[in-house]
């Protein structure tokens, strides 16, 4: 009797996997606002990486370089509007892109200790309000641009298209992901020459490209660096082969980033442009290196990859990002700087243009 009652024994489930298993089956997703708050509606816009638009007022800076002292003040002016205005339409379109682009990726978003405190994954804003807040702006950007130049306008509707076929299908697809957002910050720098009608290095646009592949794949490192360190389940949308292939990502591109940027400076444009002032950019790049290599290290102790954050919090980041603006400044703007460039160091040719 009792043999066969040790016999009809039942096995009992392990009471922790019990307990998890009731909590993911009874788990809801947050409740979502239906009137958000200008705050949640602000952290949907995400102006601390309108940052990255400053791309397009490059071509300004370099022009004005030369313009100070060989255009009237109101000139100069009226471009500098112009090139506002153009980050401004920007701007707005990234706002747009970066609504829209959390509305549809809020389900994954929860999953991931970071991105699910965004206002769409954390409930503040629905999906459908995310969504027409997006389209809202997008339009606004159109009209912003409009308002310049068609070309501006073209320039714009480009990078929108760009931005649609990356939320679509493109950000699934390992490498060609960051490449299209690349791409998408070289057209806001050649956008910015546009939009004040000059024309534009080839390498300064690679040199932007570059830099942005490199930022990319920064972020992918941190996304993945703060979801392993979490215990989370969260997967990235594109396919990467975790670590080892992101390293080799972010060497190759951070070597062409540093690369590109002294091939402007050394090209026949920078010193047709700025004459001594040209070596006297080449001499900045320590700071290059330095900020790059920053930025590598937020990643791998998986930190925030927003420019903004790491300006606040990384001493070492803001110092040399202050330096090279600073030394920047100095060298294409001050005269006597020029004056001992040219009595130090050989250029390829002397003077400078004036468009």
């Amino acid at each position: 009797m009792l043999a066969g009652m040790g016999g009809d024994r039942r096995t009992w489930p392990d009471r922790g996997a019990f307990a998890q298993t009731l909590e993911d089956a009874t788990a809801k997703p947050p409740i979502e606002k239906t009137v958000p708050s200008p705050r949640a509606i602000l952290r949907l816009m995400r102006p601390g990486d309108w940052t990255k638009n400053s791309f397009v007022l490059l071509a300004f800076v370099f022009w004005a370089a030369n313009a100070v002292r060989t255009e009237p003040a109101a000139a100069v002016l009226d471009r500098g509007l112009d090139a506002l205005l153009a980050f401004a339409a920007f701007s707005l379109a990234a706002s747009g892109f970066y609504a829209i682009n959390d509305a549809l990726d809020a389900e994954k978003d929860r999953q991931h200790p970071v991105k699910s405190r965004r206002p769409v994954a954390s409930g503040a804003i629905s999906r459908g309000t995310a969504i027409a807040i997006g389209v809202v702006l997008e339009v606004g950007a159109l009209a912003f641009a409009a308002s310049l130049s068609n070309a501006l306008l073209g320039a714009v509707v480009l990078y929108g298209l760009l931005q649609a076929l990356y939320n679509l299908k493109l950000k699934r697809m390992p490498v060609v992901d960051v490449t299209t957002i690349a791409t998408g910050f070289a057209l806001r720098a050649a956008a910015g020459a546009v939009a004040i009608d000059v024309r534009i290095s080839v390498w300064l646009v690679l040199c932007v490209f570059f830099l942005c592949l490199y930022l990319g794949f920064i972020k992918r490192m941190c996304d993945l660096v703060s979801a392993e360190r979490a215990g989370s389940a969260w997967k990235p949308s594109a396919d990467y082969r975790g670590r080892a292939e992101l390293e080799w990502l972010l060497g190759i591109s951070a070597v062409m980033t540093a690369l590109m940027y002294l091939s402007y400076t050394l090209s026949d444009h920078a010193q047709s442009l700025f004459g001594a002032r040209a070596t006297g950019l080449a001499l900045l790049t320590p700071l290059v290196l330095i900020a790059i290599h920053r930025f590598w290290r937020r990643a791998h102790d998986g930190s925030s990859d927003s420019p903004l954050e790491a300006l606040r919090s990384d001493g070492i980041v803001l110092s040399a990002i202050l330096l090279f603006v600073g030394l920047l400044g100095v060298v294409l703007f001050v005269p006597q700087a020029a004056e001992v460039l040219d009595s130090v160091f050989l250029s390829n040719q002397r003077g400078a243009a004036t468009s």
